[in-house]
């Protein structure tokens, strides 16, 4: 699948709150760190995790705005607008970096600052 698309796939799941669809992108042993949160461990974990946050908003929108690849390694430099549980939008601006083991995400690392977000 190209890398576009694959990006794309990955932001529905976000965008619609899917983190059992998420979750498939992961391997079973995958590491997940969001920002500078702790490094949550495995798939299940991360789903749960991933879930947890999805009720903390009132949804998102994922832009791609480059990527970069090399080898299994990938960046997507985006900007997310949240809808706020008050209904407030806020863009942020992140970096993703995956570490990918065949076709599925063995290291997914968000580089983000989610302070106005909770603002």
């Amino acid at each position: 699948m190209e890398t576009r698309k694959w990006l794309e796939a990955i932001s529905k799941t976000i965008d619609t709150k899917d983190a059992a669809g998420f979750s498939e992108f992961l391997t079973e042993d995958c590491t997940f760190r969001f920002g500078n949160q702790p490094e949550v461990k495995g798939r299940q974990a991360t789903k749960e995790y991933v879930a947890a946050f999805f009720e903390m908003i009132g949804g998102s929108e994922h832009k791609i705005e480059d990527i970069f690849e090399k080898e299994n390694s990938y960046v997507w430099q985006g900007e997310v607008l949240y809808t706020r549980k008050d209904g407030k939008k806020v863009g942020v601006k992140f970096v993703n970096i995956f570490h990918r083991e065949g076709k599925l995400i063995k290291d997914y690392l968000i580089y983000i600052d989610n302070a106005p977000l909770f603002a």
